[in-house]
């Protein structure tokens, strides 16, 4: 009899899914889901899916739902320009930067939020190991994130600061934790989800750059309820299906503005005479930071 299921991992086209009774099965696709461009290759944890039994004993996807929401990257590489699916079906992203080794990047966070953004999509950010620096210090870089309107929160799994936090935002939703390698994603999911032994990477002293633990998104299922998908640490975010025009949108501090523009809508923000969002920061209210994170991506938007 077909069941439904959540995806938990896809790993060498194999599919460890979670049915609805509360049993995991492994699955494969069906030929012609596997042939059909929309679906063959881009099952990911998260998605909800049909499947039916064999009589071999083995399992079969039927069919895959739409998803309502979706964490997708371009993919890396010089080749065709392609999408790379990381998560589907998500409630909220949990990014996560370190406070120090390695060291936060504030371009790289900015691409996570327009993934977010995007995908309209909740976006939580998190700064870990913030034992390693001076609350000074952690604020001024999470200022401009706190002034823009955006959740943050200060985790230290080696002081327990913050976690009880952090697991009440995962618990009961769908989440995705990610960010870039060494940040100290799996030791978090570890103290929040006890049991889990999650293999934890050291972070190169010569590189200043974590070792990657997690090869694939893996939806963990929570005690507390809902899930959070583990997903690989990554050393670029490329845009995927964000256009020039829509990237001011993607910026909360810049949409109150928009409309005060001289050419409203159509403003690109970096030239026009009786641009708000460049007058803003030119008085500081909106970060030097931020805008310039902006010009730089607007650069490899599409048209």
């Amino acid at each position: 009899m077909s069941a439904a299921g959540t995806v938990l991992s896809a790993v060498g086209g194999t599919y460890q899914i979670q049915l609805q009774d509360g049993r995991t099965i492994e699955a494969v696709l069906r030929g012609r889901i596997k042939r059909d461009p929309k679906t063959g290759g881009q099952v990911v944890a998260g998605d909800n899916v049909i499947t039916a039994p064999q009589p071999d004993g083995s399992h079969v996807i039927e069919s895959v739902a739409p998803r309502r929401s979706q964490l997708a990257r371009r993919a890396p590489g010089a080749g065709r320009a392609r999408q790379k699916v990381i998560a589907a079906n998500i409630d909220q992203i949990v990014v996560v930067f370190a406070a120090s080794n390695p060291e936060p990047n504030s371009r790289m966070l900015d691409r996570f939020l327009i993934l977010a953004e995007s995908n309209d999509i909740t976006a939580l950010i998190v700064l870990n190991k913030s034992e390693l620096v001076s609350s000074a210090a952690a604020e001024e870089f999470l200022a401009p994130y706190i002034q823009a309107g955006y959740a943050t929160l200060r985790t230290s799994v080696r002081t327990d600061v913050g976690i009880d936090e952090l697991r009440s935002k995962l618990c009961g939703s769908s989440s995705a934790l990610t960010g870039p390698s060494g940040v100290g994603k799996s030791s978090l999911l570890n103290v929040v989800e006890p049991g889990l032994g999650l293999r934890i990477g050291e972070v190169s002293e010569a590189v200043n750059k974590g070792t990657h633990t997690t090869v694939s998104a893996k939806l963990i299922p929570l005690t507390c309820g809902g899930f959070v998908a583990d997903t690989p640490g990554l050393r670029e975010v490329g845009l995927w299906d964000v256009h020039a025009d829509d990237l001011g949108t993607y910026f909360p501090e810049f949409r109150p503005l928009i409309d005060e523009c001289r050419f409203d809508s159509s403003c690109t923000h970096t030239h026009e005479p009786g641009c708000a969002v460049r007058t803003a920061v030119a008085n500081g209210s909106i970060p030097a930071i931020r805008y310039d994170s902006y010009m730089r991506m607007r650069e490899e938007c599409t048209s």
